[in-house]
């Protein structure tokens, strides 16, 4: 990488880190500690709360993306962290069930997504573009599982309304790294092609991605409404989850270096990518023997199978949203990467709302049955992609964008 494109990598990514940080403090403990606010007795509403943030998400992504294609990247960025951080104080103040779940959806007004990476695909070569991507979607993983160990202990020393008011702080903070840290804008957006949606969603290869990235999300929230419980039943008290997570994500960043890095290189990127998502349809299926066997999952089983799906899921994570951006015309980039970070979130949403009604009215086995029978027909769906040629152009400050790369 160059200079510029190590900055703007490290940069964006810590904004991203910032903002997931204070999002996943609140994902460990959310159902326990939401049962104490009046209307919290109902599992349903709790996951209605936990996931509502998404369907925020989903519906300002677009805008978001293509604002950031008509007046720069830098001030969409600046505006969305203000709302995330406003939803956090009014999460963090909130009397009951219904004002916390106001708070969240305001937290997902906040849909910065699309501008900070279609940026760092501004700032990046197609060739260095997946490390790049994958720098975002480890400091993901890692702040996930830095949650994971923080985020009891947090609890139990602030509570729930001192974790949101700190994930205020956490975006006010990002807001400065924006200002301060985050390269100049190589795109120039006064001209006078602007992104659409429509042009985006007439692609076929894009549509695939947006469609990918619904289901891993929808099925990396809906698996926490009942992992949690199954770790606690193997043993595990939920103070100590951190010893099964942090291991799990950092050997899952070890196989992604080892593996989609030099396999992309080669041209296996397609392989790699496949490979993945049937790790996870696997696990699922791992998950499901596992919860319905008589004695229930033991603490290494479920160990093994979580170092599988963050494996599957951190390759996932840096591959997709560099294929997004590669395929997308640069004009538009920010439309393309609204579209796919819409579908995250209503994957979000999905996954937090139905896995909390499927897992109250099916238990784990119909939970796990359903992520698996969404990984399957993703899999499907993904079978004819192609991975994009490389389109050789140095980016530096001030550059101008690169070109759509052949397919």
């Amino acid at each position: 990488m160059t200079a510029t494109e190590r900055r703007a990598s490290l940069s964006l990514a810590s904004i991203f880190a910032l903002r997931m940080l204070g999002l996943f403090l609140v994902l460990p403990v959310f159902a326990l500690e939401a049962a104490r606010y009046p209307g919290g007795d109902d599992p349903a509403r709790v996951g209605l709360a936990m996931g509502i943030y998404g369907l925020t998400q989903g519906f300002l992504q677009i805008p978001f993306g293509l604002a950031s294609d008509w007046w720069g990247r830098k001030r969409v960025m600046i505006v969305g962290l203000l709302m995330f951080a406003l939803g956090s104080f009014v999460a963090a103040w909130a009397p009951d069930l219904n004002w916390l779940t106001a708070g969240r959806s305001l937290q997902g007004a906040g849909a910065i997504s699309a501008a900070v990476t279609a940026l760092l695909a501004d700032c990046t070569r197609d060739e260095v573009r997946t490390k790049a991507m994958a720098l975002v979607g480890g400091s993901i993983a890692l702040m996930f599982a830095l949650s994971l160990l923080l985020a009891p202990w947090l609890a139990g020393a602030i509570g729930l309304y001192g974790i949101f008011a700190l994930t205020g702080a956490l975006a006010l903070v990002g807001i400065a790294v924006v200002l301060w840290w985050v390269p100049a804008e190589p795109l120039k957006h006064s001209q006078p092609s602007r992104g659409s949606v429509l042009e985006v969603l007439k692609d076929p290869a894009l549509l695939r991605l947006d469609f990918g990235v619904f289901v891993l999300h929808a099925v990396q929230l809906a698996m926490w409404m009942a992992i949690p419980a199954l770790l606690v039943a193997a043993g595990l008290e939920k103070t100590r989850h951190w010893q099964v997570y942090l291991p799990a994500v950092l050997a899952s960043f070890l196989v992604m270096g080892m593996t989609l890095f030099p396999l992309e290189k080669r041209g296996y990127l397609r392989a790699v990518f496949l490979g993945a998502v049937s790790l996870i349809f696997l696990v699922q299926g791992g998950l499901l023997w596992a919860v319905s066997a008589p004695v229930g999952p033991g603490l290494g089983l479920l160990g093994v199978l979580l170092v599988l799906f963050f494996c599957g899921f951190n390759v996932l994570e840096a591959s997709q949203p560099s294929l997004a951006s590669r395929l997308a015309p640069p004009h538009a980039r920010g439309a393309a990467l609204g579209v796919y970070n819409t579908l995250q979130s209503l994957g979000f949403f999905a996954g937090g709302a139905l896995g909390g009604w499927i897992t109250k009215t099916h238990g784990p086995q119909g939970l796990f049955l359903v992520c698996g029978g969404l990984m399957l027909l993703w899999l499907l769906v993904a079978w004819p992609m192609k991975a994009p040629g490389r389109h050789v152009a140095a980016v530096v400050s001030g550059a101008e964008p690169l070109g759509r790369p052949a397919s």
